[in-house]
């Protein structure tokens, strides 16, 4: 068995945030396909333009943000993780080798 007894904050944030980017591009991404197509059925040319436009920012702002949020929260998550493991020992695991 292995312990996990503390874990790197800034690289857990940096992992962390590298993932909530790249769910925040495909989230975007949804929301500008479903925006594409909402505005088919409504509003004509405005409001083509504006679920476009609408589509864009989502593609740019939420991995942004969701990179944002999952950086604080991994270094969050880590710095308590490493609080506790202190407390009470770290996370066994068992590591097979090949």
């Amino acid at each position: 068995m292995t312990k996990i007894k503390k874990i790197d904050v800034m690289s857990a944030a940096k992992v962390e945030g590298l993932i909530g980017a790249v769910i925040g591009l495909v989230l975007g991404v949804i929301f500008a396909l479903f925006g594409a197509v909402a505005s088919s059925f409504v509003g004509g040319r405005e409001g083509m333009g504006m679920m476009i436009g609408g589509g864009l920012g989502a593609i740019i702002l939420m991995p942004i943000m969701y990179g944002i949020g999952g950086f604080i929260g991994g270094a969050i998550g880590a710095f308590v993780y490493n609080l506790v493991a202190g407390w009470i020992g770290g996370i066994q695991i068992e590591l097979e080798n090949k």
